[in-house]
C-alpha cells in the first residue's frame, strides 16, 4: 500500500535528524510521527488483508489500549501522589519537593473536569475561551509527549572512547562536601575515564563548578579532590571554578578547553544524572559546544520530582515561543468572546 511509503519518509527523516544532533526535541516529534503513521499503516493493512489473524493481532492490542490508558491516568495520578508523599518525607516539604504533589493535583482536575463540566455552566459568551484553554491543554500535552520521546531517544547516546575532555556538571556542596547526587556524576566521568584508558590515552576532566554563597569553597575544587582520592592522576583534571549555573558550565569548559586546543579539533562529553541529561545538552548546542552527555544513574523516588522540574525548566528556556502559541489562542479566543458580546 502506498501509505507505508510515509511512515518510511517520517524514519528517514528522523534518523537523519538524530543523527546529526540529538539534542533536539524536535527528534521527539519526528519519532511520535513516524511511529503514529506506522500504527495506522498497520491497522488500515490488517483491515485490508482477508487474513482474520492478522486483523486480530492488530486489532486486539488496540482496544486493549483504548481500555488501558483511562486507567494508565488514574494509575499514574496515584502513583505521583504516593511519589510525593515518598520524597517529602525523605527530602524535606518545599516547593521544589512538592512538583510530583501539583501535577497529580492539575490530573485528578483533568478527570473531573468531564465530570463537572465547567463551560454547561458559562454562558455561551466564554466558551470560546473554555475552548482556548483547552486547547493551550492540549499544545502542551504534545510538546510534553516530544520531549518525553526526546528525552528517552538521548538516553541511548553512546560516545566513542577517543574523547580528549569530560566535564563534569556541579549540582552543589553540602557541608563543604561533595553529596551522593553529585558523586554520582564524579563517578560516571571515572568510570568513562578508566574505559578509555583501558583502549587509549586518556582524557582530561574538567570539573565545572563555583562557589556558592554558602559554600567555603569552590564546587570544582572539591570535586576535583574527590576524584584525585578515587584515583585519578592529578595532573589529568581541570577546574572551572566560576559557573553556577548549566549554561555556564558549558561556555566557561568550553573556554578552558579552546585555551588548551585553540585549533578547536577536539572531542568532549559530559556527565551529568540521567534526568537532567537532554536539558544539559541544550545548554551545551547554545553554548556553541559540540558535546554529548552521558548520565549517572538518580534514586527512582527522586527521578518523577525531578523530571517534572526539568520539563518546566525546557518550557522556560524556549518561553518565547510558547508565549506567542498562548498568546495567539488566547487572543483568538477573547476576539471570539468579545464578537458573541457584540453581535449575539
Amino acid at each position: 500500500m502506498y501509505f507505508g511509503i510515509i511512515p518510511l519518509i517520517l524514519f528517514i527523516i528522523f534518523l537523519f535528524s538524530y543523527l546529526k544532533d540529538p539534542r533536539k526535541i524536535i527528534n521527539g516529534f519526528l519519532f511520535n510521527a513516524f511511529f503514529c503513521s506506522f500504527l495506522l499503516f498497520c491497522t488500515i493493512a490488517s483491515l485490508a488483508s482477508e487474513n482474520n489473524y492478522l486483523k486480530l493481532i492488530v486489532l486486539i492490542p488496540m482496544i486493549a489500549l483504548f481500555f488501558i490508558i483511562p486507567f494508565g491516568i488514574v494509575a499514574l495520578m496515584f502513583g505521583l501522589f504516593l511519589n510525593a508523599r515518598v520524597l517529602m518525607k525523605r527530602e524535606g516539604r518545599s516547593f521544589a519537593n512538592s512538583l510530583t504533589l501539583i501535577v497529580a493535583i492539575m490530573i485528578l482536575l483533568f478527570i473531573l473536569t468531564p465530570i463537572i463540566n465547567p463551560a454547561s455552566v458559562l454562558s455561551n459568551m466564554f466558551q470560546p475561551i473554555f475552548g482556548g484553554i483547552s486547547l493551550i491543554i492540549f499544545y502542551f500535552s504534545i510538546h510534553l509527549s516530544n520531549f518525553l520521546t526526546a528525552y528517552f531517544l538521548y538516553q541511548f547516546n553512546r560516545p566513542k572512547y577517543n574523547q580528549d575532555f569530560i566535564i563534569v556538571l556541579g549540582s552543589g556542596l553540602i557541608n563543604d562536601q561533595v553529596p551522593p547526587l553529585l558523586a554520582s556524576r564524579i563517578n560516571k566521568a571515572i568510570n568513562f575515564y578508566q574505559k578509555q584508558a583501558a583502549v587509549t590515552s586518556p582524557p582530561t576532566i574538567i570539573f565545572s563548578g563555583g562557589q556558592g554563597s554558602d559554600e567555603n569553597l569552590p564546587e570544582a575544587e572539591a570535586m576535583q579532590k574527590y576524584a584525585v582520592e578515587k584515583g585519578i592522576p592529578v595532573e589529568h583534571t581541570l577546574q572551572e571554578n566560576r559557573s553556577v549555573n548549566t549554561y555556564q558550565n558549558m561556555l566557561f569548559s568550553k573556554r578552558v578547553m579552546d585555551t588548551l586546543k585553540p585549533d578547536g579539533k577536539y572531542n568532549s562529553i559530559f556527565t551529568t544524572n540521567n534526568f537532567h541529561l537532554f536539558r544539559a545538552g541544550l545548554y551545551a548546542r547554545q553554548a556553541g559546544l559540540n558535546s554529548q552527555g552521558i548520565g549517572s544513574k538518580t534514586a527512582f523516588y527522586y527521578w518523577p520530582n525531578a523530571m517534572v522540574r526539568e520539563y518546566v525548566a525546557i518550557v522556560v528556556m524556549e518561553r518565547k515561543r510558547h508565549m506567542k502559541v498562548v498568546g495567539v489562542i488566547l487572543g483568538i479566543s477573547l476576539f471570539l468572546s468579545l464578537c458573541g458580546l457584540l453581535f449575539f
